[in-house]
């Protein structure tokens, strides 16, 4: 069964870091994009950022860039993202999301991907 399972998510106060995690279980992430969403109440799902199978291609929409870095450890089978300089309307749930492609592309279109995970609660707040 495939599965994506995110971790790291808590309460932080605003200008503080979390490094979130994404762990597949049932399949080898190497051949994988990996994308990261969030959704916060009544808001649609957005994406916060998403890196190729390989890692040579990252995206990072301009309301993250600077702040947040994914990364990847194939031999973990883990993703990760580090977000720094949180600020309360980073506060959602996150959401990692996963596609078939070996080629050196990334999208951050939540439609696009085939498997999420069940997501991880962040807070940013004082």
């Amino acid at each position: 069964q495939l599965q994506l399972v995110e971790s790291g998510g808590g309460l932080v106060q605003p200008g503080g870091s979390l490094r979130l995690s994404c762990a597949a279980s049932g399949f080898s992430l190497d051949y994988y994009v990996i994308g990261w969403f969030r959704q916060a109440p009544g808001k649609e799902r957005e994406g916060v950022s998403c890196i190729s199978s390989r890692g040579t291609t990252t995206n990072y929409p301009e309301t993250v860039k600077g702040r947040f870095t994914i990364s990847r450890d194939n031999a973990k089978n883990t993703v990760y993202l580090q977000m720094n300089s949180l600020k309360p309307e980073d506060t959602a749930v996150y959401y990692c999301a996963a596609r078939t492609s070996t080629l050196d592309m990334c999208k951050q279109v939540p439609t696009w991907y085939q498997v999420w995970g069940q997501g991880t609660q962040v807070t940013v707040s004082s």
